[in-house]
């Protein structure tokens, strides 16, 4: 794919790793919309992300909504014209023992994590179809390891690599290719922290939007359908 000039839409872009996504893509000439859910910080990442360039947009929705969604993708059509790259990347994690995890924090781990994937795709998979363009979720090694404290996370995330696996074979020979990248620890605002000095060892986000890049720049004839990415030397 000949990125410069290439449409991408962006879930929960104002921070943390899809605000790397959308660096490295503008950084490739892309023109993007990032979508989240406040408006403030929409507002403040489009503001640091236009000294990379002006083909940035974004668009208030919440991915647990069909109908946010599909305002998103008509709202990146009416601007750019098309969509020819898709990044799920909007999530969110409550950790708690089973007997401690509340019937909300499970219902908001699958509804964003999982249904919120399903809701930006199956919104966005007729202009994706298209174009022939990709689509890319952001899923979590915790979508292949479990662990204690997990369960809402993992379920979501175990969910979101067989799901993201499955569409991955429906669409393919319609020309659309589908991968899912699976970190490990990222020095992110995930659950509202603040990354430090202390984070350096960790995955940064503009190392996973390096290989969002990496995956578009791929062969047509060839699909990394999964990736596994993790510290090189974790603390």
């Amino acid at each position: 794919m000949k990125l410069a000039g290439k449409t991408v839409l962006i879930t929960g872009g104002s921070k943390g790793i899809g605000y790397g996504i959308a660096q490295s893509c503008l950084k490739k000439g892309m023109k993007v919309m990032i979508t989240a859910r406040n408006e403030d910080d929409l507002d403040g990442a489009v503001s640091q992300l236009s000294k990379i360039s002006r083909d940035i947009d974004s668009c208030l929705a919440d991915v647990r909504s069909m109908k946010d969604q599909e305002k998103a993708v008509k709202a990146l059509v009416d601007r750019y014209g098309s969509i020819d790259v898709v990044i799920a990347n909007a999530g969110v994690g409550h950790f708690a023992p089973i007997e401690d995890l509340t019937a909300q924090q499970w219902n908001d781990t699958i509804d964003i994590n999982l249904t919120g994937v399903f809701n930006t795709v199956k919104a966005s998979l007729p202009e994706v179809i298209k174009s022939k363009g990709y689509i890319i979720t952001i899923a979590s090694l915790a979508g292949t390891n479990f662990f204690a404290t997990g369960a809402a996370y993992n379920a979501s995330k175990f969910g979101l690599v067989g799901f993201t696996q499955a569409i991955m074979l429906d669409v393919r020979r319609k020309g659309v290719k589908v991968s899912t990248i699976m970190p490990g620890s990222v020095a992110t605002h995930f659950n509202d922290r603040t990354p430090t000095d202390a984070d350096s060892w960790k995955i940064q986000a503009e190392d996973i939007g390096q290989i969002v890049v990496d995956l578009l720049n791929m062969p047509p004839r060839t699909l990394p359908s999964k990736v596994e990415v993790r510290p090189s030397i974790p603390k």
